[in-house]
């Protein structure tokens, strides 16, 4: 269940591979109250030169974590649920799966699709690229939102890919997963082998962009999980 406190927990949201933080925006809306935080893992940028690992990824949410003051609810999005196990600390209260990666020490985002990349996958030496994102990521949302949001993607370090975590927050923190019906990205039934790790499990009717296509829906398991 849920942890509470007697201070409102600030919210951060953790993007997943190949977005950034204006996929939280629909999100944001509806989380009037909180101090809601995001970050932009390195992993996920537009020059292949520029991309960081899992690694760095975990050293933003940590850096992020440690700024700030008190409890913290947070929320990982697909890949963003990587950095987040490796990250969390002490000052998280909650953490919220949303139709996201929750493996355990050792085990890799490659590994957990099969150890063979999917075919919507295009793998460069550095980067890989996502094809149809349209199909693939917004496949509940219309089509105009869906192609502005496809323009607007990154790159992929494939590295973060292929790296295992070194430790899985999950463990000690409590954990809600939300698994996503219709998900087009992460097969519902991979999402509830993984939500078996969780403690708490809700499934919302929508693809693997929920927190776009189903907002206020996405904002009330948070309230839940924030103790609101």
């Amino acid at each position: 269940m849920p942890q509470t406190t007697d201070r409102q927990p600030t919210l951060l949201l953790v993007h997943g591979a190949w977005h950034g933080s204006w996929f939280w925006d629909p999100l944001r809306a509806e989380l009037d109250g909180f101090d809601v935080r995001t970050v932009d893992p390195s992993s996920c940028r537009n020059d292949p030169e520029a991309l960081g690992d899992l690694h760095a990824d975990a050293e933003t949410v940590r850096a992020a974590l440690e700024a700030i003051d008190g409890p913290v609810v947070v929320v990982a999005h697909s890949y963003g649920g990587q950095p987040v196990s490796e990250a969390a600390g002490s000052t998280v209260v909650h953490i919220v799966y949303l139709c996201s990666f929750l493996l355990d020490a050792g085990e890799s985002l490659l590994g957990a699709v099969g150890g063979t990349p999917p075919p919507w996958w295009e793998v460069h030496e550095t980067h890989i690229v996502a094809r149809t994102p349209e199909e693939v990521f917004y496949n509940d949302l219309d089509e105009a939102t869906a192609t502005a949001a496809a323009g607007r993607l990154g790159l992929l370090s494939r590295a973060a890919t292929e790296q295992p975590l070194t430790r899985a927050a999950w463990h000690d923190v409590p954990t809600t997963y939300v698994v996503c019906d219709r998900d087009a990205a992460i097969p519902p039934f991979a999402q509830e082998a993984m939500a078996g790790r969780a403690g708490t499990v809700v499934h919302v009717d929508a693809g693997h962009s929920a927190a776009v296509s189903q907002p206020a829906e996405v904002a009330a398991i948070v309230r839940r999980a924030a103790g609101s």
